[in-house]
């Protein structure tokens, strides 16, 4: 008796440290990305640079961004917000425009057959390895043809065209793989009841695979808040740069540059995609355990 419950505690034992183990690793990445975030905290509320975890003084005039007119060397912003808005255009306007084409491609490879099928597929995983920064010239080429260039509010809708189709790939795979999932007899079943193949699609597949559409989503709102390159290399008016523009202008137009302000500025910059991606945490699980039921 005495030796299986030596045996049990043992097991026990060495399931706690093969946890502790697995945490201990899961969480290593994690360290540098929350200490730059406690520093960002931290030091946006201090009175004066601060090299630690430590502020110089408690203060909230480094959020002074909020309420009040920002002025960097000759340039001059009124508030944040008509910039937060930017942002929200750009993000909204790649999820607007990324998630029903990558919705209609991914039905099309899953259920019809085509000749150059395959071969689309394969151009498929290319599109999505190929560097979209070689791309730079030849977009804005496009974009001066289109009369997107330089036209402002135009210029930042199509720079969420050119993020959307960056993006449509690796989004388009992904819910064939949802597609495919799908039986056919649920499709034949409600054509058989006098839906097209566009309601079906619409009606029927498209609410079956809600948590792959979600997933598409939540990835296609976080990389249009988080563009830079596009952003900064084709909108040129101040008034129509995103968060993340502004940002990249905080440190390049300081002489000094005021450490409060800017971590201000990053901390409400990554504050809102926090908070959306916790908020998201059940649609991803969702997606995470469709997925494993699937394979």
């Amino acid at each position: 008796m005495g030796e299986v419950k030596y045996s049990v505690r043992k097991a026990k034992i060495m399931a706690l440290l093969k946890m502790a183990f697995v945490y201990a690793v899961l969480l290593v990445p994690l360290v540098p990305v929350l200490m730059m975030v406690a520093w960002l905290f931290v030091q946006s509320i201090s009175a004066g640079p601060t090299m630690g975890l430590i502020p110089r003084g408690i203060t909230l005039k480094n959020f002074r961004f909020l309420w009040s007119e920002i002025r960097f060397g000759l340039s001059k912003y009124p508030t944040i917000w008509p910039i937060v808005m930017n942002s929200l255009i750009l993000a909204l306007g790649v999820t607007a425009f990324e998630v029903p084409v990558a919705a209609l491609t991914g039905y099309a490879l899953s259920r019809m057959e085509f000749r150059g099928r395959v071969a689309l597929m394969k151009l498929i995983i290319a599109l999505h390895a190929f560097p979209g920064v070689i791309l730079l010239i030849a977009l804005f080429y496009i974009l001066n043809r289109l009369g997107l260039y330089g036209k402002g509010l135009l210029t930042l809708i199509g720079v969420a065209l050119v993020k959307a189709g960056l993006g449509v790939p690796m989004d388009t795979w992904i819910l064939k793989g949802f597609f495919d999932g799908i039986p056919w007899e649920l499709e034949w079943a409600a054509m058989i009841d006098g839906c097209s193949r566009f309601q079906t699609w619409r009606k029927v597949l498209l609410p079956i695979i809600a948590p792959g559409i979600s997933a598409v989503a939540i990835f296609a709102f976080m990389s249009g808040w988080g563009e830079f390159l596009i952003a900064y290399t084709y909108i040129k008016r101040k008034e129509f740069y995103p968060l993340s523009v502004f940002l990249y202008s905080v440190i390049g137009e300081f002489v000094f540059v005021d450490w409060g302000l800017l971590a201000a500025v990053a901390l409400f910059y990554i504050l809102p995609i926090l908070l959306f991606y916790a908020l998201s945490q059940r649609t991803l699980l969702k997606l995470q355990l469709v997925g494993g039921i699937k394979g």
